[in-house]
């Protein structure tokens, strides 16, 4: 349990004490995908969703969702977060979000971008499920990191 740093020696969970780190530059990049009909792909893309832009109101709930992840992740640390950025492609699919999180402190923003990939993602759900309510998010997961004591890590 050496390496399993939120919980103690007795195995219960703790939140990690990061005082002593230094702060530095930490950025986290994820991404995710939802699966659905060619026709909510195209409800989509011509603006034909009747709760409106799914993709702008889906951008808002993942920068939002970023700025709460330690109010919805019981041990993640609350960050001063710097930017955030939801970015989405059409693929042959569905949809695929980008999200990337920048902070400057002493622990790093994955579970920040996971949040804002998979809030996203939900968003399209909500406003697009009276089309089709067999849509399928995921996978949902990080492609890069960087900053910190451990440095940089980019998915394979």
């Amino acid at each position: 349990m050496d390496k399993l740093t939120h919980l103690d020696a007795t195995g219960a969970a703790r939140m990690v004490d990061v005082s002593a780190k230094a702060d530095s530059v930490r950025e986290a990049v994820a991404e995710g995908v939802i699966a659905m009909a060619p026709s909510v792909i195209a409800a989509i893309r011509a603006g034909d969703i009747k709760k409106g832009d799914v993709l702008g109101t889906a951008r808002i709930a993942g920068i939002m969702a970023a700025k709460q992840t330690s109010n919805l992740i019981p041990l993640c640390h609350p960050l001063p977060i710097a930017s955030v950025s939801v970015d989405f492609d059409y693929v042959e699919t569905g949809v695929r979000v980008e999200t990337r999180v920048r902070t400057n402190g002493k622990t790093g923003v994955e579970m920040e971008a996971l949040t804002a990939a998979s809030v996203a993602l939900l968003t399209i759900y909500d406003m697009a499920k009276a089309l089709d309510k067999a849509m399928v998010i995921g996978p949902v997961r990080l492609l890069a990191k960087s900053g910190g004591k451990s440095g940089d890590w980019t998915a394979g």
